[in-house]
């Protein structure tokens, strides 16, 4: 009699053992009002990633990994709440309104347009950068270091590249970048829109399931034929690196948010803007911007900096820290890396996201220049294994 009561209570006590790690898909039938695809990875500690409509990544803790794998393999209301009140030891009737709830805010997440590329949405907030994970969230893929004007002499790193990558080249990178498990793309340089194949490369990333955003100066998005083709072709998200002078910058921030893409405005205040940087705050809050990413150009301009994420949040306006941002005279990954929040960036370099440079080089992120390998010739179980073995290393 001990022992059973033992076996029972250490039972109870025991944590619960996580699903298997895996990927799991789901098309939704025709005759869904809504049509959708899922996309699930979940994580060997249980956790998992939700890629709803190969527009919105969604980070998922355990227990919403687990309603995600539910929902995919279509178990109805009566099998989950079974399954998951024995599981975590809660009532049938709590498990099955929890289950409910999930689903009718991914219901929510499925219907609506212009979401942010990486969402939670009320679901619990999982720190990507303290987690081992399977595979990075994001690859951010510098097509090219050119540029539409002349820029200031080491503005990009051409000097490492011996030559930029054909148009299948790219394609078969971003193939085994989704068989590695890998959601989420981002189209970088230099200026990507100079690559005659930007649409081509988007389109491609769409049709296997990637979340896809392009990082550029605004060249070329307000070009009316270009912005419809790109948006066409399943471009997600937008980001935007701010030339306060340019107008063409604000017609392509202007035309893209019209268009109902989600837009990232990139702005780093310098000595130059400093007095103006309020008007351009009210300038992209009159467009409807709803996400911006802020650097300084000096750490004395630190408290404008601070003074500026105040208004943007009061004008509901999110402030995002973690998109990198092209190399180009305006935004020097030397002196950003001299913000806190650029410091806080590299802690997922490597770890929640990879750069791969025009020839194929991996580097954990953009500006960290150490070699993991090159994505189109070497084994992406080498390099995903030399990019945690630099973990490791910092980390010690």
């Amino acid at each position: 009699m001990f022992n059973r009561i033992r076996e029972t209570i250490y039972r109870f006590l025991q944590p619960v053992q996580p699903l298997e790690a895996g990927i799991y898909t789901l098309n939704a039938p025709p005759e869904s009002a809504f049509p959708y695809r899922l996309h699930l990875r979940i994580e060997g500690d249980g956790s998992g990633v939700l890629i709803i409509n190969a527009s919105t990544v969604l980070h998922l803790n355990q227990t919403g990994a687990e309603y995600a794998y539910h929902l995919i393999k279509q178990h109805n209301e009566e099998e989950v709440a079974d399954q998951l009140s024995k599981r975590y030891r809660v009532s049938k009737e709590r498990a099955k309104q929890d289950f409910i709830s999930f689903r009718d805010r991914l219901m929510t997440l499925i219907e609506t347009t212009d979401l942010d590329p990486v969402t939670y949405l009320g679901f619990d907030r999982v720190n990507v950068h303290e987690r081992r994970l399977s595979a990075p969230l994001r690859v951010d893929c510098a097509l090219t270091y050119a540029t539409p004007y002349p820029r200031t002499t080491g503005s990009t790193p051409v000097e490492r590249v011996k030559r930029e990558l054909l148009t299948e080249e790219w394609k078969t990178i971003l193939e085994k970048a989704w068989k590695a498990g890998i959601p989420h793309v981002i189209f970088t340089g230099g200026e990507p829109t100079m690559r005659p194949d930007l649409v081509e490369l988007v389109a491609c990333a769409e049709t296997l399931g990637m979340v896809t955003g392009v990082l550029s100066s605004g060249y070329r998005f307000s070009e009316h034929k270009f912005l419809s083709d790109i948006l066409q072709a399943g471009l997600d998200h937008l980001m935007i690196v701010l030339d306060e002078k340019e107008e063409y910058c604000w017609e392509a921030i202007r035309d893209a948010i019209a268009s109902d893409l989600f837009v990232t405005v990139h702005l780093t205040i310098s000595n130059h803007n400093q007095k103006m940087v309020m008007e351009i705050l009210k300038k992209l809050a009159d467009l409807n911007l709803k996400s911006l990413s802020l650097t300084v150009e000096d750490p004395s301009l630190k408290p404008i900096l601070q003074h500026v994420q105040e208004q943007a949040i009061a004008n509901q306006i999110s402030i995002v820290w973690d998109l990198p941002v092209p190399y180009s005279e305006l935004n020097p990954i030397g002196l950003e890396l001299q913000t806190e929040a650029q410091a806080e960036y590299f802690e997922g370099a490597g770890k929640a996201w990879l750069y791969i440079e025009p020839d194929g080089d991996v580097l954990p992120a953009q500006g960290k220049n150490i070699l993991l390998g090159n994505f189109l010739t070497d084994e992406w179980d080498t390099i995903w294994q030399n990019a945690q073995q630099l973990n490791s290393t910092e980390t010690c």
